[in-house]
């Protein structure tokens, strides 16, 4: 592809994110996204605890956007609120205990995802902020493979 085709030029290194083995243990991995740096391991005692999982750092993602899409929305609409707090929860379950999934085999990833919406919001408003939640990119990128329940609070 080219740097048009993929929307970034060759000095820019937005949306690019390179994942090396750092060396100082079996499973850590430093991460580059941009000029951030980040650690990424696997819990003792298969790795050396050195930072977030995998998978906590899939949570992390789709926190954030679910966060900052909630607030964007919430922001453009002049609506009172005051904070957005966002937390996940992974788990595998069998396909066989998973009503709406697609498959009754193996192994199904779910995803608990709690919005608590801090501010003077009617009923109303909040719904339609629980519905925004789930508009959040990475949200839609990861819906058509894994089954994210979430609740409001």
């Amino acid at each position: 592809m080219t740097p048009h085709e993929t929307g970034h030029d060759a000095a820019s290194s937005e949306g690019i994110v390179t994942v090396t083995e750092a060396g100082s243990g079996t499973y850590t991995q430093q991460i580059t996204a941009g000029h951030h740096q980040l650690v990424s391991d696997e819990p003792r005692p298969i790795g050396a605890d050195a930072g977030p999982t995998p998978y906590d750092l899939l949570l992390a993602a789709l926190g954030a956007c679910t966060s900052m899409t909630v607030r964007m929305y919430a922001n453009r609409k002049g609506w009172p609120l005051e904070r957005v707090r966002v937390t996940l929860r992974h788990s595998r379950i069998h396909a066989k205990d998973c009503a709406d999934c697609e498959t009754s085999n193996g192994w199904i990833d779910h995803i608990d995802r709690d919005v608590e919406l801090a501010g003077d919001l009617d009923d109303t408003q909040r719904q339609r902020l629980l519905h925004i939640a789930g508009r959040c990119p990475v949200h839609q990128t990861l819906t058509s493979e894994v089954d994210i329940a979430t609740s409001l609070r």
